[in-house]
């Protein structure tokens, strides 16, 4: 593996690479798709929709780590401030869609170096790396926009990502160290 320490790390890379590639390649058609969402009045229910698959999965993947209470209160946590900066902060259902695209990206960089740092330990602060990186590649999202005939470079997107792979990375970090608390009290399975 010249590139990548491990096939983990290897593919944590190429599925924040595809996450990105999916973003980029909407671009021309997000304006026109919200609109015909909005026009039908869908746009609220399917991100409402995405919402409940983003909890459902993180029920699902709580089932199968054999999550403890404390991990449980933290996640249920998590998931409550999430929901409440979605409502709160965002305008638009298209812009609350920058919580779970860049929070995805976010969260695949930032286990792709944690992978690195397990391996090798030549990242120094893999959490820090992976907001910059996340909001660098939300920068460029805008940037393409700027260049396109119906998008526009929009400054508070910007913030939005940055925002998004905050939140992400910080949820991240939350969820290991309770994790970690849970396994040396014994509450949780270590499998």
């Amino acid at each position: 593996m010249f590139l990548f320490t491990s096939k983990r790390e290897r593919n944590l890379w190429l599925w924040a690479f595809a996450v990105i590639i999916a973003i980029y390649s909407t671009l021309g058609l997000a304006g026109k798709l919200a609109a015909n969402l909005r026009e039908r009045n869908l746009l609220d229910s399917i991100y409402v929709f995405g919402f409940a698959l983003a909890v459902i999965a993180i029920i699902g993947s709580g089932v199968k780590l054999r999550m403890g209470k404390y991990e449980i209160w933290v996640a249920l946590g998590l998931v409550a401030v999430y929901g409440m900066v979605s409502v709160r902060f965002f305008l638009s259902p298209e812009e609350r869609t920058h919580l779970f695209e860049y929070g995805i990206v976010a969260t695949l960089i930032h286990q792709a170096l944690l992978e690195r740092k397990r391996n090798e330990g030549n990242v120094s602060v893999p959490a820090l790396l992976a907001i910059i990186i996340t909001a660098l590649l939300g920068w460029l999202d805008e940037g393409i926009q700027a260049l396109l005939p119906n998008r526009v470079y929009d400054i508070s997107d910007v913030l939005f990502n940055a925002l998004a792979s905050f939140m992400a990375v910080i949820a991240s970090v939350i969820l290991s160290a309770a994790r970690k608390k849970m396994t040396k009290k014994g509450d949780v399975s270590t499998n």
